[in-house]
C-alpha cells in the first residue's frame, strides 16, 4: 500500500489498535503519529506501550482522548507528565454512534464537530 502512496500528498494511515508487528510497520516512515486512547485503566496501558513504541522509532505523535468524559483524569495526568500533546477530546456522544450506525459523515450531520476537527486537521497540517 505505502508504494502507492503520492509523495506530495497528505495521507492518513488507519492502523489496528495496540504495538504489534502491523503497527509497526503501518508507523514506519511515517511524519507524524496520532495515538488515540481511551480514558480508562485498559487506555492507559495501551496508551503507555503505544507511546514507548512511537519514542522508540523516534516519530513525533500526539494524542486524542475518544470518549473523554468516560473514565477518570489518569490518561490526562499522564500525558501532562509526560509533555505529550492532547489535540482534542471527543465526548461519549450517542449522536456520533447513530451516525455512525446509518453510514453518515459526523461533520456533515452533527455541525458542532466541524470546528474541532477543522482545527485538528490544522494543527496537523501545521
Amino acid at each position: 500500500m505505502k508504494k502507492k502512496l503520492i509523495p506530495s500528498g497528505v495521507t492518513i494511515i488507519d492502523s489496528p489498535p495496540g504495538t504489534s508487528c502491523p503497527v509497526i510497520e503501518a508507523i514506519k516512515g511515517t511524519d507524524f503519529v496520532l495515538l488515540v486512547t481511551e480514558p480508562t485503566p485498559f487506555g492507559l496501558n495501551d496508551l503507555q506501550l503505544a507511546v514507548e513504541m512511537v519514542r522508540e522509532v523516534g516519530i513525533p505523535f500526539a494524542v486524542i482522548i475518544n470518549r473523554a468524559d468516560v473514565g477518570d483524569d489518569r490518561v490526562k495526568e499522564y500525558c501532562a507528565k509526560e509533555g505529550i500533546l492532547i489535540l482534542m477530546e471527543i465526548p461519549e456522544d450517542r449522536e456520533i454512534a447513530k451516525t455512525y450506525s446509518t453510514g453518515g459523515i459526523v461533520l456533515k450531520e452533527i455541525p458542532a464537530y466541524s470546528e474541532k476537527f477543522s482545527f485538528l486537521a490544522g494543527a496537523l497540517l501545521s
